[in-house]
């Protein structure tokens, strides 16, 4: 039931995020890219701390100083440094070579899974993640002609692979302190875990945030752009966090990396919806082979969770 409740949380976490795309789309060129991912947590602080009462405090004070270096690893790779080589990736070269590579993180996290945290993998896990990236190379039109890498690109390629490598890390990391966590009498709540890390973030980014003046492209931006800040910070950041730190705490990082073909899948199913963007039978065939990748990932047994600690389920 644990595994269960793991895989929907996953598949939650990676369904908001892809959503993404389409908020991004309404602030891109207006906003700079720190800008936007500071107002983004600075929203999702506000919703989040009524949440957290006093329990943030109590986390505080318990948490172990190797537990505050990976809370600050997850914040600098997987939210600030994550958004920022993605974003300035996007500016030197095309969507679809971004996205094509992009489709490396489930890779690199299982690479990483096994190298770090000697995560064993049997032929149904395998065959599931080689699922999940074929069908997000399928998704982001790999085969196409016009698909192939440009020489003029090569900078903005290697900022977006830099951006597949951090998210991996993240994964990896947020496995490894759940792991941590669980040997605990209390496991970190995931809104606390979330609150943390979002305010780590927000602190790292705001020096370079003020100095793309936000005050006055925050002037100029319509309901529309605000709307698309909104969205992108309490559910998109938020959260997807929340879901993602509940559901890696049951999940092995190389389940994680599987069910991370979730993002363009729903970036690709919200773009023909409300962009009205056109997509042909090799995306959404794409988009059936993340599924299939997925259900072989399911239907993997994982180790059982050691139950010598009784309470080492229990949330702060």
């Amino acid at each position: 039931m644990e595994r269960i409740k793991g895989y929907a949380y996953l598949l939650c976490a990676f369904g908001l995020a892809g959503t993404s795309v389409v908020a991004a789309s309404f602030v891109s060129g207006r906003l700079g890219t720190f800008t936007i991912t500071s107002m983004g947590l600075l929203i999702s602080l506000v919703c989040l701390l009524p949440f957290c009462g006093s329990k943030l405090l109590r986390t505080i004070r318990l948490l172990t100083p190797g537990e505050w270096l990976l809370l600050f690893c997850q914040a600098s790779f997987g939210v600030l440094l994550f958004r920022m080589f993605l974003l300035y990736g996007l500016s030197r070269t095309s969507s679809v070579e971004a996205g094509i590579l992009t489709g490396a993180t489930p890779a690199i996290t299982v690479f990483l899974a096994w190298l770090v945290l000697r995560e064993k993998m049997n032929v149904a896990h395998i065959l599931g993640v080689f699922g999940t990236v074929c069908g997000i190379l399928l998704i982001q039109g790999v085969i196409m002609p016009e698909s192939r890498f440009s020489n003029e690109h090569i900078s903005g390629n290697i900022l977006v692979l830099c951006a597949a490598g951090c998210e991996s890390l993240f994964n990896v990391l947020s496995r490894a302190a759940a792991v941590q966590s669980n040997m605990k009498k209390e496991a970190i709540h995931p809104v606390v875990q979330t609150t943390i890390v979002s305010a780590m973030a927000w602190l790292i980014s705001l020096i370079p945030c003020l100095v793309e003046q936000p005050l006055a492209a925050l002037s100029g931006l319509g309901w529309q752009g605000w709307l698309a800040l909104v969205w992108y910070g309490p559910v998109v950041t938020a959260l997807a966090f929340i879901c993602w730190y509940a559901g890696i705490r049951r999940c092995r990082a190389s389940t994680a990396a599987a069910f991370s073909g979730m993002m363009p899948f729903t970036s690709l199913t919200l773009s023909v919806w409300l962009l009205k963007e056109h997509a042909g039978w090799l995306q959404w065939a794409g988009g059936l082979l993340v599924i299939a990748g997925m259900i072989l990932i399911g239907i993997e047994r994982e180790p059982r969770i050691s139950r010598a600690n009784p309470k080492s389920r229990r949330f702060i």
